[in-house]
C-alpha cells in the first residue's frame, strides 16, 4: 500500500496532538508542588509515590485518588510513611478521613492549589471517590536532601 501525502500528513498531525497530549499531562502532573511518598507494601518492598499536597492551617494532606492507589493500600496497614517536599524530609503517620466533607475540603484545596493542572488530571482522572489522608505525628528524618531545617510544622488538627 502506497502512503499518499495527504496519510503522511494526518498521521503527522495525530502524532503531534498525541505528543501534545502526552507532554500536557506530564506538565500537570510533574511540574511542581510534588512530593515523594514512601511506603512498605506488606511484602516489605519500599513503594515511591509522587503526590500533589496540600498544607492548611499548617497542617498537610494528601489526597489518595481512589481507595485502590497502592501506597494507599499500603498505609491501610502500615500507615508510617515518609513524605519529601522540596527540603523537607519527614516520617509521619497515615490518617484517612474519608466522608464528603472531608473529599469536598481535600478537592477544593487541590483545585486552588494547582489550578488548571487539576483540571487537565481531572479530564482524565475520576476523583469523584477520592480520600482525603491527614499526614501526623511528623518527625524530621534524614535524606537525600541538603539538611535544611526539617523541624515537624504539622499540627492534628481536622481538615473538616
Amino acid at each position: 500500500m502506497r502512503v499518499t501525502p495527504a496519510i503522511r500528513r494526518t498521521l503527522g498531525g495525530i502524532g503531534l496532538l498525541v505528543a501534545g497530549f502526552a507532554a500536557t499531562t506530564w506538565w500537570a502532573l510533574e511540574s511542581g508542588g510534588v512530593a515523594v511518598i514512601e511506603t512498605r507494601s506488606p511484602d516489605g518492598a519500599t513503594r515511591s509515590t509522587h503526590v500533589w499536597y496540600v498544607e492548611p492551617d499548617a497542617e498537610l494532606w494528601v489526597e489518595a485518588g481512589t481507595p485502590n492507589n497502592g501506597w494507599f493500600v499500603d498505609v491501610r496497614q502500615r500507615p508510617e510513611l515518609r513524605f519529601v517536599a522540596g527540603d523537607r524530609s519527614v516520617a509521619c503517620r497515615a490518617r484517612p478521613v474519608e466522608g464528603r466533607a472531608a473529599h469536598d475540603r481535600i478537592r477544593g484545596l487541590i483545585r486552588e492549589k494547582y489550578g488548571f493542572r487539576d483540571a487537565w488530571v481531572g479530564l482524565l482522572v475520576d476523583t469523584s471517590g477520592s480520600i482525603a489522608v491527614r499526614l501526623d505525628d511528623c518527625v524530621a528524618v534524614p535524606g537525600p536532601l541538603r539538611g535544611a531545617d526539617l523541624r515537624p510544622r504539622y499540627s492534628a488538627k481536622p481538615l473538616m
